[in-house]
């Protein structure tokens, strides 16, 4: 069963992914591994040895370890690995055998750093990729950015909600779409006339203070 999962994630994942079987349930410390798909990738064949954690588990037989996920290694012949080891008990608990997966990112790596400098914004304390919103799309992306800044439905807000999202509209270019009165008047379930007096509403304000 281990030797068909074994070719499974080794066709899934192609050539430069190393699976291995070892036999931990003797001391054959020196040749515990006894299935190896793509042994290219460590330069490994079946009857050599494992890891440091395979001959930590052969000493440690009794103990009951947790699979070691994700962890970075380095093949004997310098290739960087990203590798995964999981234990098999038996029906009494007891680990018999483990099953390795050594993925070569070498090349990912190199194409990571020669890459970085492309693809990282000159401003760091951005926080994430913007948004590319297409014109077509700009009103109703606005439309609910007022909605999220508001932080209520169009259904609960009561008049000066109404005049908060719809200021924030119109601050951002909403009205510069062409057409869009109509849409926002319909979305908020007001008049134009009512939508106009809102706006006015901010205008009238900032003269007071004035």
């Amino acid at each position: 069963m281990l030797k068909q999962i074994a070719s499974g994630i080794a066709a899934q994942f192609g050539s430069n992914c190393e699976v291995v079987i070892h036999d931990v349930s003797g001391k054959k410390m020196d040749h515990s591994i006894v299935y190896i798909e793509n042994g290219h990738v460590s330069g490994r064949k079946v009857g050599d040895g494992g890891s440091h954690v395979v001959v930590e588990q052969m000493l440690q037989e009794d103990a009951q370890p947790q699979d070691y996920l994700g962890y970075l290694t380095k093949s004997a012949n310098g290739k960087v690995l990203k590798s995964s080891t999981m234990y098999i008990r038996n029906s009494r608990g007891k680990v018999v055998a483990l099953l390795s997966i050594n993925f070569d990112i070498s090349a990912l790596s190199m194409m990571d750093s020669a890459v970085r400098d492309l693809i990282m914004p000159r401003d760091t304390a951005q926080a994430e990729p913007e948004k590319i919103v297409n014109v077509n799309d700009l009103l109703e992306e606005l439309i609910q950015q007022s909605v999220a800044l508001v932080g209520k439905p169009v259904a609960m807000m009561n008049k000066d909600d109404k005049v908060k999202a719809i200021q924030f509209l119109n601050q951002n270019g909403a009205f510069l779409v062409t057409k869009s009165g109509d849409k926002i008047a319909k979305y908020f379930g007001i008049s134009k006339y009512t939508l106009y007096s809102y706006i006015d509403t901010k205008q009238q304000e900032g003269k007071a203070h004035d």
